[in-house]
């Protein structure tokens, strides 16, 4: 399809059919546009917005949200998954308020910069509110042009990364950036969707992979991740209504949340409650263990990964000193702490109705 062409098309869809509507649809204003699409990196926009509109109203302002406490807003971020989002966020709403005195940085360099931002959200930015001439390129996008242009280069690849943002770079309407991105994105999420809905496509008569029947095809992948596969036996130590409760911190899965005390193993483990009760004796001095029970079938499937959870209940006749650091807290403390969602499964079923 001439280029031109397309574009022309395009736009005219989204003037006449388009009507996706989305709460920061329209924006303007960067702090918002850079939060929502931060929150909708890997996550769905149903699922989105009740979280937008919940750091909307808590932080209003860049600084607002600089201001937070860490576990604040990482309890508001509970359930959206990949937390590094959410530490990303506060990091560089922090340097806008000491490097840009709390002013959303206008130049699509200066927005690249800012920790966690790739290209892609950068032209978002740059292009919703100031108007610069940036192409979005994401999964929507390389979906639209590979069928549309017939495009086999794997969208994963250097070599197709370099040609799919030269071609959107060529597409762009540079008097209207963000009226265009916006246009793309959304073709891609209602027509040229992964399951494409090519009867009611504008643009499928000039469309490589629909002419050709190559729709399934398209667009390619160089690589396929491995899925991994993790077993997590959580202890979840309790004297009377006190829990012992740890903060993950090293760089792995769930940074920062909180969690009950953790063994991982390499395969699928067995507990029976005289196990549990001889491996707590061997941790601890005397006998503390007044009674065991144990929860298996929790399942947590994050992008690359499958964990499996095991749920081991150690009910202690004392309070005693936690290993690795851990500390003693009530459910309402808990519940101010962010958890991650196959632990909250758990507390949900198995605690809050004790």
């Amino acid at each position: 399809m001439e280029r031109g062409k397309f574009r022309q098309l395009l736009l005219e869809w989204n003037d006449e059919l388009n009507n996706r509507k989305m709460p920061w649809k329209g924006e303007k204003d960067p702090y918002k546009i850079w939060l929502s699409e931060v929150i909708l990196q890997q996550t769905r926009v149903e699922q989105g917005t009740a979280y937008y509109h919940k750091f909307i109203q808590k932080y209003p302002t860049i600084s607002s949200l600089a201001a937070a406490k860490d576990e604040e807003a990482f309890k508001l971020w509970e359930g959206l998954g990949y937390y590094s989002r959410c530490r990303n966020l506060l990091f560089a709403a922090r340097t806008i308020v000491s490097d840009f005195d709390g002013t959303f940085p206008s130049t699509y360099d200066q927005i690249l910069a800012l920790k966690g931002i790739g290209n892609y959200t950068a032209a978002a930015i740059a292009s919703f509110a100031f108007n610069q001439p940036y192409a979005v390129v994401d999964g929507n996008v390389y979906r639209v042009l590979s069928r549309v242009f017939g495009i086999f280069t794997p969208i994963d690849s250097i070599a197709g990364k370099k040609e799919f943002a030269g071609l959107a770079s060529s597409l762009l309407d540079k008097k209207d950036p963000g009226n265009y991105n916006q246009a793309i994105m959304d073709f891609g999420a209602t027509v040229c969707t992964p399951a494409p809905n090519c009867d009611h496509c504008s643009l499928s008569t000039r469309c490589f992979a629909f002419i050709k029947k190559a729709t399934g095809e398209l667009p390619v992948k160089e690589k396929k991740t491995k899925q991994k596969e993790r077993w997590f036996s959580y202890f979840i130590f309790r004297h009377k209504d006190h829990f012992g409760v740890y903060q993950r911190t090293s760089k792995d899965i769930w940074q920062q949340l909180h969690e009950f005390y953790l063994y991982e193993h390499n395969a699928e483990t067995k507990w029976t409650v005289a196990s549990v009760k001889k491996s707590c004796k061997n941790h601890f001095d005397g006998s503390p263990v007044s009674s065991v029970a144990i929860r298996n079938g929790y399942r947590q499937q994050l992008t690359h990964q499958r964990i499996h959870g095991h749920f081991i209940m150690v009910e202690l006749n004392e309070q005693i000193l936690l290993p690795a650091n851990g500390i003693w807290m009530t459910l309402s403390e808990m519940k101010k702490r962010a958890f991650p969602r196959m632990i909250n499964e758990f507390i949900g079923r198995e605690i809050c109705e004790t």
